[in-house]
């Protein structure tokens, strides 16, 4: 990709495109996510970093046979991403939110006198996990269902809401939500950082924030860049 490309292609459709770029964009930490409808040069400037040098790791990610790729999922039925996105990313995080409640809890009562940002950390990945573990069900229960009847030509997909349009809309601003907070986890601990005085927990907390950062930047990826669009499109020739 040339620099002059970078200028009209969004983050969110280059990662539609190759899903292996998702991982040069984590590495900058560029939002291809709920940011992801910006062109490439855009975020670049937003993030304060070096397009040449976002270029040339994508250029290499892209010239190495063996890198191990996302699937395309751009290329499946709906209804594959659907139930993917729901066996992988939303198991993963009920998987997750247990054991990191427990690890925030813990690490905030054992170093927060030293590092006082801690309590907030804690805080906000509770009101994370809260907001999320409401988000998935609204998916699983309705929209999901509405995108699988819409697939199968169903005349009475939109019946629920009278338009697949709203309920993605609160699913995207929830999107928006998660992004902030997941912001807010990164600032407040220096990008994950764990300081010279951290135990073993500690160091794993830090370590699995950032995985869960990362497979969620992926999960909302998947459902505002490609399930998300594709409905609303698919429905209007079923309605």
């Amino acid at each position: 990709m040339r620099a002059n490309e970078a200028k009209e292609i969004t983050v969110g459709e280059m990662v539609v495109e190759e899903p292996g770029r998702a991982r040069v964009f984590e590495r900058f930490g560029i939002d291809y996510c709920c940011g992801g409808k910006i062109p490439l040069a855009e975020a670049c400037v937003k993030r304060g970093v070096d397009i040449d040098a976002v270029l040339e790791s994508l250029h290499k990610i892209e010239a190495d046979a063996s890198s191990e790729f996302e699937e395309d999922w751009s290329q499946a039925s709906m209804t594959a991403l659907v139930d993917h996105i729901v066996a992988t990313h939303h198991s993963y995080l009920r998987e997750e939110f247990p054991r990191l409640t427990k690890m925030t809890e813990r690490v905030a009562l054992v170093h927060g006198e030293r590092h006082p940002e801690l309590p907030e950390v804690r805080d906000v990945f509770a009101a994370l996990r809260n907001e999320l573990e409401s988000h998935m069900h609204k998916e699983e229960q309705v929209l999901f269902p509405m995108i699988k009847q819409i697939e199968a030509n169903a005349a009475d997909a939109a019946g629920h809401c009278g338009t697949i349009e709203n309920p993605i809309r609160m699913m995207e601003q929830e999107h928006d939500s998660a992004g902030d907070a997941l912001g807010t986890l990164r600032s407040l601990t220096g990008g994950f950082a764990p300081p010279a005085d951290a135990c073993n927990t500690y160091h794993v907390m830090l370590d699995s924030l950032a995985k869960l950062e990362a497979d969620l930047h992926l999960h909302i990826h998947k459902e505002n860049n490609i399930l998300f669009p594709r409905a609303i499109i698919a429905e209007v020739h079923v309605i």
